[in-house]
């Protein structure tokens, strides 16, 4: 085994890719797997988030299916030979960008089909043939029930992220799709950790793999600095804008457990001056991407999110992750703290804990990570009292602060609204003085003023009519018609 992607046996063209791409040298997943793979064989690999799994599949993948490459325009010569399979649209987009790169010198074709966009634009590439593709496990279906997809020549599947498959349900849709495929083929399954339903689901669709695990299953990386503060919900807000502001962070990660608290969460940070986006559920895939998107470029500094972003998307140099809420199952911590510290890389992961609930969270991730967890309080800065002189009249006011405290406190009640602000959340005057129109109760008027049109109409006494009988109440007319001509 080697280190270097330069003492690799790699085909030029891949070689080539690879060092465009500034790779040297390969992570232990890549130094351990890559050469199983090219030898064919079967893998169960287990890794922290964040260390070149997608490599590690995709370039001896490529390797193998060289031997097919062919500049033939027939679809028929290029049907799908490489299956991978992830549990979020997200994650497939940037899987499969990086096989199109690793791919770009060779005329091997590829392919990503996810929900949430139109299937017309993937059935037209699908039709034109691809060998590798990539997919979320319902979309595939849709296009296999559609005749779109084709995968009686598959000859080698990677379940990428399966544990997180597992947990969101996608099992039978798993098991179908894997019905439609040759029993003789090649099977990578790669997890972040390995749970009883991913040891079943290993036995029964891998032959004799090779078991691969360069870190203890459930472990967070060593680089990661993790805290976790006893903060109450109403100050979370704080916690966090302080915490950015201490650290002197540019950008983060912010996890929360629903969408809809995603959604508000990130609309409170904007309204507050901070360049946020929302990343969840319920948002379409244009509008998730555009938001990934923002967020790789820079242009946004908080990613709101919930666990759709917690696994294996690859962004380089994210200082820090905020669980704003614990989640409610622990191995997601693991995934949500490993968006930080990647490659080698230092990162900062700070977790909000209130009630007694995410007490007994943090107990779950305590217990699966074997590290025991302190819950730290935090002192607000502006809860912080400064130094305080004593003016020898029993009389005290802050440091550095000019003139005497007994002129401040003495002043009459119509000057306190110039106070100054001593310590505590400051006082905020009202933008607009109240209108005391508003602040008189609802009195009914004595008699109903008739409408000004009813008031300014002319009505004429009518003769010959007994008091008791009442005129008729002139109505506005809302339509004048013109008069018929004879």
């Amino acid at each position: 085994m080697t280190s270097s992607f330069s003492n690799l046996s790699l085909a030029e063209p891949l070689a080539r890719a690879v060092a465009e791409m500034g790779y040297e040298t390969m992570t232990p997943i890549q130094e351990q797997a890559i050469p199983v793979v090219l030898a064919g064989q079967d893998v169960m690999g287990a890794a922290q988030t964040g260390t070149g799994k997608t490599a590690a599949f995709s370039l001896p993948l490529l390797q193998r299916m060289l031997k097919h490459e062919n500049s033939s325009t027939s679809p028929a010569r290029h049907p799908v030979r490489a299956l991978v399979l992830l549990p979020t649209r997200e994650l497939a987009d940037q899987v499969a960008q990086q096989v199109k790169l690793y791919a770009k010198h060779t005329q091997l074709r590829s392919a990503v089909v996810f929900g949430g966009i139109d299937m017309k634009p993937q059935t037209l590439e699908l039709k034109k043939g691809v060998e590798v593709l990539v997919a979320t496990p319902g979309r595939l279906l849709d296009h296999i029930e559609a005749k779109n997809a084709v995968l009686n020549q598959v000859e080698y599947v990677v379940l990428d992220e399966a544990d997180r498959m597992l947990d969101i349900g996608f099992l039978p849709d798993l098991q179908r799709i894997l019905s439609f495929l040759p029993k003789q083929r090649t099977t990578l399954l790669f997890s972040a950790t390995f749970s009883p339903e991913i040891k079943r689901l290993a036995g029964s669709y891998l032959q004799n793999p090779v078991t691969i695990e360069v870190a203890r299953p459930n472990e967070t990386a060593s680089t990661v600095e993790q805290h976790f503060y006893s903060v109450s919900d109403d100050d979370k807000r704080r916690a966090l804008k302080q915490i950015l502001k201490q650290r002197g962070l540019k950008q983060a990660f912010v996890f929360v457990n629903s969408k809809l608290g995603c959604a508000r969460l990130a609309r409170s940070l904007e309204r507050e001056g901070l360049n946020t986006t929302a990343l969840h559920g319920d948002k379409s895939q244009d509008e998730r991407l555009k938001a990934l998107a923002a967020f790789k470029a820079g242009e946004v500094d908080l990613l709101v999110a919930t666990d759709v972003a917690a696994r294996g998307l690859d962004i380089k140099d994210v200082p820090a992750v905020f669980n704003f809420d614990i989640p409610f199952n622990a191995e997601d911590y693991v995934h949500r703290i490993g968006r930080t510290g990647r490659a080698g890389a230092s990162g900062l992961a700070v977790s909000f804990a209130s009630g007694g609930n995410d007490v007994r969270l943090v107990a779950d991730i305590e217990k699966l990570i074997k590290k025991k967890i302190e819950l730290e309080p935090i002192e607000f800065e502006e809860d912080r009292p400064r130094g305080r002189i004593n003016d020898g009249r029993r009389h005290w006011r802050d440091e550095g602060e000019a003139g005497d405290a007994r002129d401040v406190l003495d002043q009459p009640r119509e000057r306190s609204e110039a106070r100054p602000v001593r310590s505590g959340r400051p006082h905020r005057a009202p933008a607009t003085p109240r209108d005391p129109f508003f602040e008189q109760p609802y009195e009914t008027p004595e008699r109903e003023a008739a409408p000004a049109w009813e008031a300014a109409a002319k009505t004429t006494p009518s003769r010959g009519i007994s008091s008791n009988i009442k005129s008729k109440r002139k109505v506005p007319a809302l339509f004048k018609t013109a008069a018929q001509p004879n």
